[in-house]
C-alpha cells in the first residue's frame, strides 16, 4: 500500500516537475520574449531576416514551453500527447506558412492601385465621392478571340475603352494568360493572370487606352496584341 502511494507520488512529480523547472523556464521565457522586441523596436534587422529570426525564436519558445511547463513526455501516455502536440503544432505552421506566402504573392503581383481597379470593376463601382475609379459604367461592343492549335485569331484587335474581349480556348489544356511580354509580366485593368480552361472562356473589361500584349504564361509563343482607344 505505501508502495503504491509512494510511487503515485513520484509520478505525479515526474509528471508536474518542479519549482526549479518552473523557474528556469520562466526565466528563458522572458529572454527569448525580449530579444525579438529588441530586434522589432530599434530596428536592427528587416525584413525576411527578421521575419525568418522571429519564426526561429518562437520555435524555441515552443520547445521551452514543451519542456519546462507541459512536460509532455512524462504523462501516463507520453507518446500519444507529444504525437498530438506536434501534428497541432504542424497544422498552424502549415495555416501561417500559407497564409504568409499567399499575401506575399499578392503583393509581389499586385499593387494597391491594381486591386482597387479589379474590385472597383467586378462591382461596377464606377465613381467614388465624384472621383473615377477606373471601372467602366457599363460595357460596350465584345469582341472574341479564339486559342485553338496554339494560335491565337485575330492576332490584332482594335476596340474602345469600356469594350470587353472575350478569350476563347478550344486547345485542349488550360490557358494561363498573362499581360506584357514574356517574362515581364504586367497587370491590366487589375487583372494580373486570367485562367482559361479548356472549352471555356473568360471576358474582361478593356478599361484602360493603348496598346497592350497578351500571351499564355506557360507557352509564350502562344499570344497576340490589342489596341483599346480612349
Amino acid at each position: 500500500m505505501s508502495d503504491s502511494i509512494h510511487h503515485s507520488n513520484n509520478h505525479k512529480s515526474s509528471e508536474h516537475g518542479s519549482a526549479k523547472s518552473y523557474v528556469i523556464g520562466f526565466v528563458l521565457s522572458l529572454i527569448f520574449t525580449a530579444i525579438p522586441y529588441y530586434l522589432v523596436v530599434e530596428k536592427v534587422i528587416a525584413g525576411n531576416a527578421l521575419l525568418a529570426t522571429i519564426l526561429g525564436i518562437a520555435v524555441i519558445q515552443m520547445f521551452i514551453q514543451i519542456l519546462f511547463f507541459l512536460h509532455l513526455g512524462r504523462g501516463p501516455k507520453p507518446l500519444y500527447n507529444v504525437v498530438f502536440f506536434f501534428g497541432t503544432v504542424f497544422l498552424i505552421l502549415v495555416v501561417v506558412l500559407g497564409s504568409i506566402f499567399i499575401i506575399n504573392n499578392l503583393n509581389y503581383n499586385m499593387s494597391p492601385a491594381d486591386v482597387t481597379k479589379k474590385l472597383a470593376q467586378k462591382e461596377s463601382i464606377y465613381q467614388v465621392n465624384g472621383e473615377q475609379t477606373g471601372a467602366c459604367r457599363n460595357t460596350k461592343i465584345n469582341h472574341i478571340v479564339t486559342i485553338q492549335n496554339s494560335k491565337i485569331a485575330p492576332e490584332y484587335t482594335v476596340a474602345n475603352i469600356c469594350d470587353t474581349i472575350s478569350i476563347v480556348n478550344n486547345d485542349s489544356k488550360t490557358r494561363y494568360i498573362t499581360f506584357g511580354p514574356h517574362p515581364e509580366h504586367k497587370n491590366y485593368g487589375g487583372e494580373s493572370e486570367v485562367t482559361v480552361r479548356k472549352g471555356s472562356s473568360e471576358t474582361i473589361t478593356l478599361n484602360e487606352s493603348g496598346t497592350f500584349i497578351f500571351h499564355d504564361h506557360l507557352d509564350p509563343d502562344v499570344s497576340a496584341r490589342f489596341t483599346v482607344n480612349p
